[in-house]
């Protein structure tokens, strides 16, 4: 039976990255996105080039309807889920709390929050014992910006990953006897697409020489850990953290 894998928010950045990278560990990929399907097709045909299994499904995974619609696409195209990443996420532009509207933080809030909890009881309901499931893994993407709180630029965005970190330590003890492991990956100032769309896209280049490795990170270097935690090789990890983030 072939191994299969959603990773949320996968047409760019570190989601493109752990959808190839799953990809060469042989997993079947459903690259989920919701604006860019160009890009999802680019990811879908490089990992089809490498003999696997790859379709892209639009949906919103903040949206209750639309994750149940993402992972029936799923159950019907690929099989059976053994892998999910929580990798949706979204940055708005730099501002402090005190400019902050309602709007800017419920937005943050279900993008990168609700979306997570959506995903993960769905792929619950595939992979617990309790449920008739196999067993499976699920790796939530946080960020550094959790432990350093993002004072000036993204406190919104910080709180929401800080949540993120709750949801991994609390979700793992819930689902350990059930065969799934809940693990986490905090990546610190890495080189995507995502900086621009808080406005500032050279903020890796401003503030790499604050960082004990005195480089920003590669989107590959993120996904190598994500593999980690759903390879065999950390079958007994749980509720565990890796932070990708340069030292700091």
């Amino acid at each position: 039976m072939n191994k299969v894998a959603l990773i949320t928010g996968s047409s760019r950045g570190i989601g493109a990255a752990t959808a190839l990278r799953l990809a060469s560990e042989g997993y079947d990929i459903c690259v989920n996105f919701l604006k860019n399907d160009h890009a999802a097709s680019e990811v879908v045909d490089k990992i089809k080039l490498q003999g696997h299994k790859a379709i892209a499904v639009k949906a919103d995974v903040s949206k209750e309807n639309d994750v149940t619609y993402l992972f029936d696409v799923i159950d019907k195209e690929l099989g059976e889920l053994r892998t999910l990443v929580n990798n949706a996420g979204i940055l708005l532009n730099q501002t402090r709390v005190e400019t902050m509207t309602e709007e800017r933080i419920n937005k943050i809030l279900t993008t990168n929050v609700t979306s997570y909890f959506l995903c993960s009881r769905e792929a619950i309901k595939r992979m617990s014992y309790k449920h008739g499931g196999n067993g499976g893994t699920i790796v939530n993407v946080s960020s550094a910006a959790s432990r350093i709180g993002s004072g000036g630029e993204y406190v919104d965005y910080a709180a929401s990953k800080g949540a993120i970190d709750t949801l991994t330590i609390g979700l793992a003890t819930e689902v350990a006897e059930e065969g799934i492991r809940v693990n986490c990956v905090r990546p610190g100032f890495v080189y995507t697409e995502m900086h621009g769309d808080g406005g500032e896209p050279d903020r890796v280049d401003r503030i790499k020489h604050q960082l004990p490795m005195q480089r920003g990170g590669q989107v590959e270097e993120v996904a190598a850990a994500i593999a980690w935690f759903v390879s065999d090789e950390s079958s007994y990890t749980t509720g565990s953290f890796i932070e990708v983030s340069g030292g700091r």
